[in-house]
């Protein structure tokens, strides 16, 4: 599955933005969905998971409450809805595709190309 990130840009901090992740080559409702992100100098981290039907969704602790994901099976796209942003939200996010329900990076097996997101203070 070939996996296109969009909708990242430059907010203010406690604005809000909605990154997408438009999936296409197979079945977009058989994978597992999942978000990452990237700030400069730091590893890549986990940021929340969404299982096939959309039923079950899981998040780091850090964007509890301010951010969530959905996905649009119909649609072959996946969402990540971000609200109350903080400086330290400021990173590249990227979307993966996967097999199994984890916050492992390692178990993705597909990555989109990653969208810049930078919240000013």
């Amino acid at each position: 599955v070939q996996l296109q990130a969009s909708g990242g840009g430059l907010v203010q901090a406690g604005g809000s933005l909605r990154l997408s992740c438009a999936a296409s080559g197979r079945t977009f409702g058989n994978y597992i969905m999942a978000w990452f992100r990237q700030a400069p100098g730091k590893e890549r981290d986990f940021v929340a998971v969404i299982n096939w039907s959309g039923g079950s969704t899981y998040y780091t602790d850090s964007v509890k409450s301010r951010f969530t994901i959905f996905r649009d099976n119909a649609k072959n796209t996946l969402y990540l809805q971000m609200n109350s942003l903080k400086p330290e939200d400021t990173a590249v996010y990227y979307c993966a595709a996967g097999s199994l329900y984890t916050r492992t990076s390692s178990t993705y097996a597909y990555w989109g190309q990653g969208t810049l997101v930078t919240v000013s203070s």
